[in-house]
Parts: structure tokens; sequence; C-alpha cells
């Protein structure tokens, strides 16, 4: 492979979001390389499960938000090589800010995330001083610096409940997800404004005619999903909750109405079954996210091996945005979640 100039590296990556190498050697193994780079240099691998299933082969852990920010929190690695998007290798990096976190594509962000800027948000939560914030974790830093605590859709309800039930909320940035909640925990939360393009686009009627050509196929949805969705929904829950819900039941069909990565992990420990991806409400017949779908295995090893991008962050910002994500970490360790 060539050998890039420091600084030419970084302009590419400036330009770009990653860096613009081909691979011409055929001959390369993308897998074996991986493998020897993470023993070489002392890395981990973090995927999440809505990485293409090459990734989610060949990364050291698999896991939802929740699962992800632990391991990350916990790793003895040098590196952290993060195959999920942004604000999810930003967590990271604020739980270890003396470690190198890379990125294999900086364009890999997340509609929910960008649905709640900073300074929109900052002048929101001024009109309700004495409610707290709970942030979902799927915010960018800066969200998370004007948050109390942070959660996750596996933990959010055990968070809510941890607090006293005369506090008032403000719940961020998913709407779904926040209404979700307050049917579950009775709480009356103020809820930001914002949605997951992903979970936003399913198709009730699509699904309403699967469900008719598969009567004794169960919908699992995650909670990010419009109402309507969740409505119809034998059973509802985050990422992993949804897959060990399939690990558990005893139906042999599911249809699916969450981003599709996760198919290749319940296909996996369930080959027996039959997963459908429920249908959006456009010419596709699944639903991917754009943004996780820009990490592919090549970038991953281009990213290992010249060790960019890299996240950096301010020392302010990072300092402000770990307290809430700790304060998650603390009570989810107290329910074993």
């Amino acid at each position: 492979m060539e050998v890039l100039h420091i600084a030419e590296a970084k302009n590419n990556i400036l330009k770009k979001g990653f860096l613009d190498i081909e691979i011409n050697d055929a001959s390369i193994d993308l897998f074996y390389e991986i493998e020897r780079l993470k023993k070489e240099k002392n890395a981990v691998v973090l995927a999440h499960y809505y990485q293409e299933p090459d990734i989610q082969d060949v990364a050291d852990f698999i896991g939802d938000s929740l699962g992800l920010a632990q391991e990350a929190e916990k790793t003895k690695a040098e590196i952290i090589v993060f195959a999920g998007v942004h604000f999810m290798a930003e967590t990271a990096k604020i739980l270890n800010p003396n470690k190198k976190v890379l990125l294999p594509d900086l364009n890999a962000g997340c509609s929910l995330a960008d649905s709640a800027p900073a300074s929109l948000f900052k002048a929101f939560k001024e009109k309700y001083p004495d409610h707290i914030v709970i942030s979902y974790i799927n915010c960018s830093a800066e969200i998370k610096a004007l948050s109390d605590i942070i959660c996750t859709s596996s933990n959010a309800e055990k968070i809510i409940e941890s607090v006293p039930k005369e506090q008032k909320i403000i719940f961020a940035p998913d709407k779904n997800l926040g209404a979700y909640l307050k049917k579950k925990t009775g709480r009356d939360m103020v809820l930001w404004n914002g949605a997951c393009m992903v979970h936003e686009i399913f198709s009730l009627e699509k699904i309403t005619k699967l469900k008719m050509r598969h009567p004794n196929a169960k919908l699992i949805a995650h909670p990010e999903c419009e109402e309507p969705i969740l409505r119809l929904a034998d059973f509802i829950g985050s990422t992993t909750g949804l897959l060990k819900y399939t690990q558990k039941d005893d139906a042999r069909e599911y249809i699916v109405a969450t981003e599709t990565g996760i198919l290749h992990q319940m296909q996996l420990s369930s080959p027996e079954k039959t997963f459908i991806p429920a249908p959006p409400d456009n010419s596709c017949a699944c639903n991917d996210c754009p943004h996780m779908k820009l990490n592919t295995l090549e970038k991953l090893y281009i990213c290992m091996e010249y060790e960019m991008p890299e996240i950096a962050m301010e020392k302010t910002l990072l300092d402000a945005a770990r307290k809430p994500i700790e304060r998650m970490l603390e009570i989810s360790a107290r329910y074993s979640l």
C-alpha cells in the first residue's frame, strides 16, 4: 500500500471524512489483516448491531448503545476502533480521554442526533429551569454536556424510574421513544421534537399486508418507531431486547421493525427461524441506515492501518459530557442492565 504523508492524510480526511485509499491487491485478506492489526496495535473493534455483516463478524464486541458504552468504559485496549456512527465514537472518547478512538468514516452521522442542534436545545432547556434533562445516547457530545443523565433504549425506563416522581423531566431528542416512555412510566415529560429517519418511515400499510401474508409471524419493534407501529407490535424492545426475545420466544417467524443489520445476529443465533425486515414507506424492501452503512470492511482496515480518522474533542466539552454518561452507567450497574 502507498505510504501517505501525515499532512496529506489529514487533508484527505478533512475533505472526504475518511482515508480515500484504494486497495488494489485482490489477494489481501481483510479479515486476516484486521486481526493482525488488532494484535500489533493492542486495538479493539467495537461494532453496533446495525453494521454490515462482515464488520460484525470481525468485531471483538457487538452490541447496542448501552453494551458498547459499557464495553468502551472497561476496555484495556490502547486503540478503540468504533464501527458505528459519530456519536458512538464520541461516547467512547468521552469515557477514554487518553486513548485513541478511531471511526472508519467521519461522515457516519445520525439523523436523530442531527435533529437536536445544541444552540436550539440550550434555549429550549432554559424555558424549563425546574426540569432535569434525560437525553437518549443518540445525541451529540454538546447535547450530552447539557444533560443531567444519559439513557439508552435498554435502560431508559429504569433511568426515568430512578428519578423522584416529583422531579420534572425534559426528554430528548427522540419524541417517539419519549412518548413510549411516558406511556410506560406514567411520567409527564416534556419532549424534544426529534426522530430517527430509519424508524420513522416504516409503512403501517405494508406491514399490515405483510402480516396477512405471514399470519404466524410476530411483529417486533424498536421504541423509536412511531406509535401506530408500536400499537401493532407483539413485542417492543431495544436492539438487544429484540434479539434476546427472538432467542427465547417460540415463534418461528418475525417481522422486524428496526434497522436491518440486527437480522444478521438474529439469523446466526436462531438459524431455524425466519426473520423478515419490516418494509419502509418507499420502494425499498428493507430499511437500512445510510449512515451506519458508510462504514465498510475496507475502510475499517485502512482506518486501523493509518490510525485515522481519529475522534478529537476539547477537554471542557469532554469533561462536561462525561458526567451524565457516568450517571447512566452507575444506575445501570445498580439494576444490572
